[in-house]
């Protein structure tokens, strides 16, 4: 059985692509990140695939835990899920030289414009017109630093447009939490590189708490074993 779509007191707007498309490649980071985005899309019947390349995420643990969630929750509405290549070894020769930048820095940007370059290589060859992310959706992320990657990645393709929509809004962030803690989806405790592990852990260290342990924390559920 299908799970029932998450409303709030701040029901969804119905959502319009660009230029009236109804064919959306949506890149996906993460469940607990696309479900509102998946289901809100659901709701206004728009036609979309998930195309998961995050080559960022490490160790290959978190990756697998990330992808098989984001997919299986994609088999539950019967949603196409593109699984991209891993791409690791691409990732760390282009992050070289930003080893030490901050959260929300220069990293990020490469990191953004590596997945959306290749989102937007894949919705150009494969006839989807407009492209979106999940990335947005979190208070974590710089919604700007996002949208001016995925616009740059679409303008090399005539055919193509990039949806900035504000996943946030109208009770978005609140559905998401919902959603997460519905389908109890794994609770992510960094943003996925090697960088962010290492940064938020001797964060923790610093503050006397344990360090971050891989596939153990789930929304609504104390850490699991």
């Amino acid at each position: 059985m299908n799970p029932q779509p998450v409303t709030t007191a701040l029901q969804r707007p119905q959502l319009t692509p660009p230029n009236g498309a109804n064919k959306v490649l949506l890149h996906s980071c993460c469940a607990p990140c696309s479900g509102e985005v998946m289901e809100a899309m659901l709701a206004s019947g728009i036609d979309y695939t998930i195309y998961f390349y995050n080559p960022n995420i490490h160790p290959k643990k978190e990756y697998e835990i990330r992808k098989d969630e984001n997919k299986a929750f994609a088999d539950k509405f019967n949603i196409p899920f593109i699984d991209a290549d891993y791409d690791m070894d691409n990732w760390f020769e282009r992050a070289k030289g930003m080893e030490f930048e901050p959260e929300r820095g220069i990293r990020c940007t490469m990191c953004f414009d590596m997945r959306f370059e290749r989102t937007a290589l894949y919705a150009h060859e494969n006839g989807f017109p407009v492209i979106t992310s999940s990335l947005g959706i979190s208070r974590w992320k710089n919604m700007q630093q996002i949208n001016d990657c995925g616009k740059r990645a679409a303008e090399k393709y005539p055919d193509l447009t990039y949806w900035d929509y504000n996943w946030r809004k109208g009770g978005g962030s609140q559905r998401m939490i919902e959603i997460s803690k519905r389908e109890q989806f794994y609770q992510q405790e960094y943003c996925g590189c090697a960088y962010s592990l290492r940064d938020s852990n001797a964060w923790r260290r610093e503050q006397g708490r344990e360090t971050i342990k891989i596939g153990t924390k789930y929304y609504g559920f104390e850490d699991k074993a």
